[in-house]
């Protein structure tokens, strides 16, 4: 299947990227839940994050300070070293 990745931070041109592939299970992985500043993110995140850990799934969270410019590359760092899969809330 073919994809086109679009990048939202003000390239030039389109970088062609592969996704990731996805992991079969989430079990023993650690889920980082990234809050991108925006109103009401942090209430979807809470509820993704409720769920989770019904199911013993271990959740770490993050923020970025603003959701006008992109994460900082240390916040960027700092969730690669520490999780394996992230969801990011968007929200208003």
């Amino acid at each position: 299947m073919n994809q086109v990745l679009l990048d939202p931070t003000g390239e030039l041109g389109a970088v062609r990227r592969e996704p990731l592939q996805r992991p079969a299970s989430l079990d023993g992985l650690t889920i980082g839940l990234l809050d991108i500043s925006k109103t009401k993110g942090d209430v979807y995140l809470d509820r993704l994050d409720h769920h989770f850990k019904e199911r013993g799934l271990t959740t770490k969270r993050f923020k970025k300070p603003t959701f006008t410019r992109p994460a900082p590359v240390s916040l960027l760092q700092e969730i690669a070293a520490e999780v394996d899969v992230v969801v990011e809330g968007l929200a208003d």
